[in-house]
Formats: C-alpha cells, sequence, structure tokens
C-alpha cells in the first residue's frame, strides 16, 4: 500500500428485515402513503422507498401500480373536431385548384401587409388602399 492512501471499509448497515421491507412497499402499493411520506416516516430515501415497493410488488406477483401508465398519452380523451363548414369547399378540390388558391391567399395576405386589396378582375382591376393615409408623399 503507497504511503497516504489508505482503505476505508464501509459496512452497510440493514435498517429493516425483508418482512418489514415489505410491509412498507405493501403501505406505498396500497397508496396507503406515497414513496416521499415513506422516506420521511422510516428515514430512508425515497428512491430506497420506491425499491421496497417494487420488491412487494414482484414478490407477490402484482401487477404495475399504474398500469397502462407508461406508453400512454397524459392528456385526457380529447374530443373530434368539427369541420369548419369553409373547409368543406376545399375538400372537393383537386391538388391543382388548391395551389391555386393558395397562391391567391398568399397574394391577397401581401397585399393587406402593404395597406390595399384590390377588387375586380382582368383588366378592370381597382386598387383600394385599406387607410386615409396617402400612400405618396406630398413633397416630391
Amino acid at each position: 500500500m503507497d504511503r497516504g492512501t489508505r482503505t476505508v471499509y464501509r459496512r452497510l448497515v440493514m435498517k429493516y428485515t425483508m418482512e418489514e421491507r415489505l410491509e412498507i412497499g405493501k403501505r406505498i402499493y396500497d397508496g396507503e402513503i406515497n414513496r416521499f411520506e415513506a422516506a420521511l416516516e422510516y428515514g430512508i430515501n425515497e428512491l430506497t422507498a420506491r425499491s421496497y415497493m417494487r420488491l412487494y410488488k414482484t414478490a407477490n406477483g402484482l401487477p404495475p401500480k399504474n398500469p397502462g401508465k407508461r406508453g400512454e398519452k397524459k392528456h385526457p380523451q380529447l374530443k373530434p373536431i368539427q369541420k369548419d363548414p369553409a373547409l368543406e369547399e376545399y375538400e372537393s378540390m383537386s391538388k391543382e385548384e388548391l395551389i391555386q388558391e393558395l397562391v391567391r391567399s398568399r397574394i391577397s395576405e401581401a397585399r393587406l401587409k402593404k395597406g390595399y386589396e384590390v377588387k375586380g378582375d382582368g383588366a378592370e382591376k381597382i386598387f383600394v388602399p385599406l387607410s386615409n393615409k396617402n400612400t405618396r408623399s406630398s413633397s416630391n
């Protein structure tokens, strides 16, 4: 052994017998106390309390405390979404018609951001400003 180093042997002291551990685990499994309360009451770590509950569960061949907890969504069952009547028109469109409608809506959105909208079609388009502000400065 090198000088300055020494081996420390740590002896683990078992606080509770197997029967006591199973009893603690039973109380946790049955919901009488939770693992945090068990940790405080018995002076053990909450992870130790959880392992006592697992020990009880496996010793008695019991199912998990909260069956189906893993892998299931934590949110309650959501209600089905009601269809918007306006969407029915889009559902009946072909792919090309949907693309054309999307382009129209993006153009309309861009115009609204710039402050005007277009009335009419083809050569008879009218550009209507959305506010009373003049878009050109009079100091030119």
